[in-house]
């Protein structure tokens, strides 16, 4: 409907001025439903060009709208110069029975058709299980995957990290210590080594293949490769748990054995961005507008996290993505800015990558906090989190807010029972609305012809088709921007008017071609339920 009244609105405009520059034209919903169906502030916009007041305009524009089109039943001009329109019936009907048609298929768009988008999430160094830390991240950026692939988009989603480096020698030396302690050497862990109860687990693996032969430091390497397998396999399965699946793994050490690193440091050296200075190489990214310039490499010859992720942006956009978008912590705020405007230094089009940062979780039970830490083990993993309240909540919870906000998990809110658990909620429509069909299919049989939708002029019936007709917009606009909560508060919307329905309108006991016309509508329901839940990686039960 979006496409239908800018389209009258261009008309409407053409029949004022012919040769008047139209500005881009949006369309919303207004906030209280006694102000229309959809609203468009285009008069605002137009005030300066026009050189009127919006209300005046306004009214110009509602004067010029074709109501014969078919579609829209009135206009209105209300505050300061918005348009506001009204659905005629017929369209809300000829449209539900497009949808009825349309099947499971319907939501899916052509917004990034074409597109090759990759998503990178997750992004652990394996050097321990996946704490609820890391869930957030997981669960948005699968869910963000999954929305652009609605839209028409060929996503791939990538997994990168790092197995070399000071913090995977820590883990080594930490699974040797407790492989010398099990063998009854008297040892201790290295200096801020890894104190989980997974590090001994490795331990009595290695012991269990290679014996206790394994005291030398020469075997270091063994315990590595182990521990990195181990934790390896545990995240692929925690990951599992969660309905994710990565399809492409990407080691930070391509970037030094391929010489992507120094093309890097080259070409910013070329620019003038690059000097030596006290032993390291700084990138001048005062030249670029920040207070200070940026150590690339350490005195100690050994990189910070900026060059590496510099060179492996590059090679994202050297592999033919066209968008590629980075699911981030908070703590990177301060850094993935640095990596864009070198990847633009670089000569590359910085406008192909999109960042979200999303805020840091805190667990709450019983009222207490639960703190994290991978090396002190004092840490709740996502397996134990999904073991206390499972894997629907778990991805529910982590998506209900907007990503750039504080998200609070309140572990006994996720295992309350019924509808005060906001998953459940969602879960019980559909869980309901099958159950009415099954008793419904008991008592007609309605065979192959299409359903009289005109029938539905109830005020229930029609604010509920209203809401599923806004599916592929929630759709597009969660993909745009990227933020799965609004496809969440679609949802309750969606829900909440079938539950309004439900109260209102009786479907067995009626003439059969109307309890038809309502099991249809219903049937189109539980379709956008169970494809908004899919694309938020949650089940929509037949039963609960």
């Amino acid at each position: 409907m979006q496409e239908y009244l800018k389209e009258q609105i261009q008309k409407a405009l053409f029949k004022l001025d012919p040769g008047l520059q139209i500005p881009e034209i949006t369309i919303e919903k207004p906030r209280l439903p006694e102000h229309g169906d959809a609203a468009t502030t285009v008069a605002l916009a137009l005030a300066k060009t026009l050189r009127d007041n919006p209300p005046s305009i306004a009214k110009k524009i509602a004067d010029l709208i074709d109501l014969e089109s078919g579609y829209i039943q009135s206009v209105e001009v209300a505050g300061p110069g918005f348009i506001n329109f009204r659905f005629a019936d017929n369209w809300l009907s000829d449209n539900l029975l497009d949808i009825h048609q349309l099947g499971e298929t319907y939501g899916r768009t052509d917004l990034f058709e074409g597109k090759k988008i990759q998503v990178e999430f997750v992004s652990a160094n394996p050097t321990g299980p996946l704490t609820v830390g890391h869930g957030r991240n997981a669960v948005l950026g699968d869910t963000i995957s999954r929305v652009l692939e609605w839209t028409g988009a060929d996503v791939q989603r990538e997994y990168y990290f790092n197995n070399a480096g000071r913090q995977m020698r820590i883990l080594g030396e930490s699974v040797l210590a407790r492989y010398l302690q099990l063998i009854g050497e008297d040892t201790s862990l290295p200096e801020d080594g890894y104190e989980g109860a997974y590090i001994t687990e490795i331990a009595q693996t290695v012991r269990e293949q290679y014996g206790e032969s394994l005291t030398g430091e020469e075997h270091q390497p063994i315990f590595r490769q182990a521990a990195e397998e181990s934790i390896f396999k545990d995240i692929q399965r925690t990951l599992a748990r969660l309905k994710i699946t990565m399809d492409s793994f990407f080691n930070e050490n391509t970037l030094y054995e391929d010489g992507s690193i120094d093309k890097v440091i080259e070409k910013l050296r070329q620019k003038d961005l690059v000097y030596e200075k006290d032993d390291a190489t700084w990138y001048k990214t005062t030249a670029l507008g920040k207070d200070k310039d940026t150590v690339l490499i350490k005195n100690t010859g050994e990189p910070t996290y900026r060059l590496p992720d510099i060179a492996y942006h590059i090679n994202k956009l050297e592999r033919g993505f066209d968008l590629a978008i980075d699911v981030f912590g908070a703590d990177h705020i301060a850094t993935y800015p640095d990596v864009v405007s070198a990847v633009k230094a670089c000569g590359y089009d910085s406008e192909r990558i999109d960042v979200i940062v999303y805020q840091f979780v805190t667990i709450v039970k019983d009222g207490k906090p639960f703190k994290m830490s991978t090396r002190k083990a004092n840490f709740v993993t996502l397996d134990e989190l999904m073991d206390e309240v499972g894997a629907d909540v778990t991805r529910f919870f982590f998506l209900m807010r907007a990503p750039g906000t504080h998200l609070e998990f309140d572990i006994n809110e996720a295992k309350e029972a019924g509808e005060k658990n906001p998953v459940f909620y969602l879960q019980y429509a559909h869980a309901r609305i099958q159950s009415i069909m099954r008793k419904v299919r008991e008592s007609f049989d309605f065979g192959t012809s299409s359903p009289d939708f005109t029938l539905l002029i109830h005020e229930s019936e029609t604010t509920l088709i209203k809401r599923i007709l806004e599916f592929p917009d929630v759709i597009n606009q969660t993909a745009i921007h990227r933020e799965p909560h609004k496809l969440i508060n679609y949802l309750n919307d969606l829900a909440t008017a079938f539950h309004k329905f439900y109260h209102d309108c009786r479907i067995l006991g009626e003439k059969e071609e109307l309890v038809k016309a309502r099991t249809e509508l219903l049937t189109v329901t539980a379709t956008v339920l169970s494809n908004g839940l899919g694309m938020l990686g949650i089940t929509a039960p037949d039963k609960m």
